[in-house]
């Protein structure tokens, strides 16, 4: 196994920019997923660590050892496919033997009239069919050896696409949206699969998905990349409660996260919304603010007052053990989606005053260039006190 590190690269096609100079350290072991929406760049970025596409400048380094130059079955990486990539014509067997077969038999070897004269073919032959019958076992497939991907689910079809990756024992893994064709039950359950097969292989796993539920569930840690730029790499826990950004805020989350427009009052406080909240920190007054409320961080109070958001319900959707409730607040243009325990929220119907309590530690505040404003000064990195000068 391997780490793997990405420095400066950028690709552009035309005049279109689709790689912006990105950076990436990934350690040997790791799980990292490549998040964000299409067209941001992230299946590009594993076409060139792989060594399908080129890049415009800036390296690709495998286990310390520069690759940039290497054709990709030199690069000792093994992709897993969105399409899944199995020959229709060939068993699960022959499709999972075909990387092996390539790398240890001769040109001549695996011509089918003479290959069986030249010697070593049948012993090289044996050790493959005795690694492809242990990967199939591992992966629960060996019963299926003998079929055509045409005869598999979709489940099946996957297993097949990632014992092929397996046999060779790469140093690196990369999937480029291997669920994306598979049912929602099944996602869930490959998901499981994946992260086992991680855990058991130790592997270096880089994975590409739009899904932010597989980036969270899988990874050690997410990049979260837009517009060929990567917005924030960390453990899947700080995407969440901790972004950097308020791309990244708006993109991790579901339901999404409520934005709204705040001004500084005076030292703790801010407007909002026709209410006052109060925030952890020493801005400048009348400094023009951006809060971001969580759903989850909304719950039930008995009166208006300071901390609270008061507002008349729109909309209620009973989720069964949640209800997600529509308010709409004065001044504001889009409603706020508060997500509330059901058994702890009395009959809520549409039209009814509703007054929201808002915890000033579970805030996330955003310059109006979108940078985030934490609410600790000592921080120093985009500090709130600085937000008269950011604005």
């Amino acid at each position: 196994m391997a780490s793997l590190q990405v420095d400066g690269v950028r690709k552009n096609y035309g005049p279109t920019s689709v790689l912006r100079g990105v950076s990436l350290s990934i350690a040997d072991g790791e799980f990292l997923t490549l998040l964000g929406p299409s067209g941001c760049g992230k299946s590009t970025l594993l076409r060139i660590v792989a060594g399908l596409e080129v890049q415009d400048a800036g390296s690709i380094s495998i286990g310390g050892r520069a690759v940039d130059g290497l054709r990709p079955k030199s690069r000792d990486v093994a992709m897993v496919f969105q399409s899944y990539a199995l020959y229709p014509h060939m068993t699960v067997a022959s499709n999972m033997a075909l990387p092996l077969r390539m790398r240890r038999l001769s040109a001549i070897q695996r011509v089918s009239l003479l290959g069986h004269l030249v010697p070593g073919r049948a012993r090289i032959t044996a050790e493959i069919e005795a690694e492809v019958t242990r990967v199939a076992r591992s992966l629960g497939i060996a019963h299926l050896l003998g079929r055509k991907p045409g005869q598999l689910s979709g489940g099946q079809r996957q297993r097949v696409a990632v014992g092929r990756a397996m046999v060779r024992h790469p140093a690196v893994f990369l999937m480029d949206e291997p669920l994306s064709n598979l049912d929602a039950a099944l996602r869930v359950q490959m998901r499981a699969e994946i992260k086992e097969l991680h855990r058991r292989l130790g592997a270096t796993f880089v994975y590409v998905t739009h899904d932010q539920a597989e980036a969270m569930t899988l990874s050690d840690r997410v990049a979260v990349m837009l517009d060929g730029e990567l917005l924030q790499v960390s453990p899947p826990q700080d995407i969440y409660a901790d972004p950097d950004d308020r791309r990244v805020a708006e993109f991790i989350g579901s339901p999404r996260i409520n934005l709204l427009d705040g001004v500084v009052r005076e030292r703790g406080l801010i407007d909002v919304a026709g209410s006052t909240l109060r925030i952890k920190a020493d801005a400048a007054a009348s400094a023009p603010l951006t809060l971001g409320i969580r759903p989850e961080a909304l719950e039930l109070a008995e009166h208006g007052g300071p901390d609270t958001l008061t507002g008349s319900v729109r909309l209620v959707e009973h989720m069964g053990s949640d209800l997600f409730v529509h308010l709409c607040l004065p001044g504001v243009d889009q409603p706020v989606l508060a997500r509330l325990r059901a058994e702890r929220a009395p009959q809520i119907a549409s039209g009814q005053t509703l007054h929201l309590g808002v915890r000033a530690d579970r805030l996330l505040l955003f310059a109006r260039d979108g940078r985030r404003l934490r609410q600790d000064v000592g921080q120093g990195r985009g500090s709130i006190a600085a937000v008269r000068e950011i604005a």
